[in-house]
């Protein structure tokens, strides 16, 4: 609640309206597809609708945007869950891939003429959530999808605020998730598609680009910790020496950190992820290549991170 304040004007001044919590998600999702058209622009078309034996999923709610004709698929988070992002976006590729039978649904909801008026050139995702983590607001940004981050808020007296926290994918140019350095005059100002580490990162899933951030926070949140955003990695530096250097190594969705550890060959405690690279060509400096695909493996590393980070 630290960014959105009501407050109720009466004889006495300004009064602030306290926020209420939401007890079930279910509540949330009841009121959303009771008003979709004045919510959010959409008729409704389905709740908990089934993907399937195969797919297994359940998308909590299914609309049609009444302006363009979008698809609209809406998923609720009572609280604060970085999950979020990943499971609406496993639905929409589901959707897409079963246009037909979302079809037939709009055609049984809404009409021969709304079915036939479906426009898939730009599906709409929908995140309702209390608040969302730094990696959901990131990632977003690069997923190439029109994804919608909204803040809700609940107040007595049946009030509910929607908050826009972050609209991507209408059109608008992408940040690259680092900053980078400008070309030297009379070069080229950028790569061949795919070669730079933004480039890569920017075409990655949206877990890796999760995964990066989750790595980012904890580098950046020791003390004394500088980053410096290179054409083809990052750098995180500690009095002026680089102890780890991140890039995504492409096609196989992972991102490589190499470590400058005093004593690569004392790596056993993260077996299976890490390996010596002396002697081996790779971006960046270290004599350790880890290799994290996951959160888990981020947890695994972690010590030999802060190993390279004292030095």
């Amino acid at each position: 609640m630290d960014g959105l304040r009501v407050f109720r004007f009466g004889e006495g001044g300004a009064e602030r309206v306290p926020g209420l919590a939401l007890r079930r998600e279910r509540d949330l999702q009841r009121a959303v597809e009771m008003s979709m058209a004045v919510l959010l622009g959409a008729d409704f078309v389905a709740s908990e609708y089934a993907t399937g034996e195969v797919h297994r999923g359940r998308i909590d709610s299914l609309g049609l945007d009444r302006a363009t004709g979008a698809p609209v698929l809406v998923e609720y988070k009572r609280g604060r869950d970085q999950n979020v992002v990943n499971q609406a976006l496993f639905y929409l590729s589901w959707l897409e891939d079963h246009r037909s039978e979302f079809e037939a649904l709009v055609e049984r909801r809404l009409g021969l003429g709304a079915a036939a008026g479906v426009d898939w050139s730009s599906p709409r995702v929908v995140c309702l959530a209390a608040d969302f983590s730094r990696f959901d607001r990131e990632a977003v940004r690069y997923v190439g999808r029109r994804v919608e981050l909204v803040r809700f808020h609940r107040f007595e007296e049946g009030l509910l605020a929607l908050e826009d926290v972050v609209v991507a994918g209408q059109g608008r140019s992408v940040e690259p998730p680092v900053d980078l350095p400008e070309p030297a005059a009379g070069a080229v100002r950028r790569p061949a598609a795919g070669r730079s580490f933004a480039d890569k990162l920017g075409r990655a899933p949206v877990s890796l680009l999760t995964l990066f951030w989750e790595l980012d926070e904890l580098l950046r949140g020791w003390s004394g910790v500088e980053r410096e955003s290179l054409l083809h990695y990052v750098a995180y530096r500690r009095q002026g020496r680089n102890f780890a250097c991140v890039t995504v190594l492409p096609g196989i969705h992972t991102l490589a950190v190499y470590l400058t550890l005093p004593d690569p060959v004392s790596v056993g405690e993260a077996d299976g992820l890490v390996r010596d690279v002396r002697g081996v060509g790779h971006l960046g400096t270290g004599t350790v290549e880890a290799r994290l695909t996951c959160g888990e493996d981020l947890e695994s590393v972690t010590g030999l991170l802060h190993r390279a980070y004292a030095g």
